[in-house]
């Protein structure tokens, strides 16, 4: 699914720390910032400011899930409901 897609950072937590899923991050030359399991034999380097990044992403969709029209989906039309989400974003940025 992310071969569609151009990016130069994947970030995610220890869950998608699967080698199949690093070989394709790493094929499409992008850098995975995924901090490895505890069990891995072989414990990798990431970049650790990068994924303190992660967390703000995180912050600001559950920040959004307040919004109930946002979180039900009320609206059909994707226009719409990216309207919706540039609202709340800035409803958010301006508290």
């Amino acid at each position: 699914m992310i071969e569609s897609y151009q990016f130069d950072y994947a970030l995610g937590d220890a869950a998608y720390d699967a080698d199949a899923l690093l070989e394709t991050i790493a094929g499409l030359d992008a850098e995975a910032v995924i901090p490895p399991r505890s069990n891995r034999l072989e414990q990798r380097e990431y970049d650790k400011h990068m994924y303190k990044e992660r967390h703000l992403v995180e912050c600001f969709i559950n920040k959004i899930k307040w919004f109930r029209r946002i979180f039900t989906r009320f609206e059909k039309l994707a226009q719409r409901y990216l309207a919706f989400l540039h609202l709340a974003g800035a409803l958010i940025w301006l508290k």
